[in-house]
């Protein structure tokens, strides 16, 4: 069973939260979501202070160090989510981006980086067969390097 550090938009905006449940739920039956709480509509979109702020940064960057691999949804632009993916990077956690390609385009910063694998989706229904090649196989065995779907 893989520790998985799924990554969504909080404070950037909640509108995929509904589709963060369903991403959660659907690999946890057969792997530890770290960051479940992702899931849940009603986290606070807003700071509770700098010592709060602080407890959140020190127990994600802990889980990001002890996960297997990072699953991040990225539909929604967010700091916090590219902190996390350049975080996972310098931990050399294997990092997988999702995003609805008719909603948003990714940053370059993202899309110019080998080191995602970055997968493009145009219906919610697809992330789940996105997520079966990703929890499938090993993270080495899956992508190769013409597979990268960026557009």
């Amino acid at each position: 069973m893989k520790k998985i550090y799924f990554a969504g938009s909080i404070r950037g905006g909640r509108e995929d939260a509904n589709l963060y449940k369903q991403i959660i739920e659907y690999i946890q039956r057969s792997h530890k979501v770290l960051t479940e709480h992702i899931g849940n509509y009603s986290l606070s979109t807003t700071s509770r202070g700098r010592e709060a702020d602080e407890k959140i940064y020190l127990q994600d960057t802990e889980w990001l160090r002890v996960c297997d691999l990072v699953i991040a949804e990225c539909t929604s632009p967010s700091l916090g989510v590219g902190y996390e993916l350049a975080y996972a990077e310098r931990y050399h956690k294997p990092c997988f981006i999702l995003y609805d390609k008719s909603r948003t385009h990714l940053s370059a910063m993202l899309t110019g980086n080998k080191y995602y694998h970055i997968f493009a989706y145009e219906r919610p229904e697809e992330v789940f067969d996105i997520l079966d090649k990703i929890l499938g196989n090993t993270p080495t065995d899956i992508l190769p390097a013409n597979h990268r779907q960026t557009t």
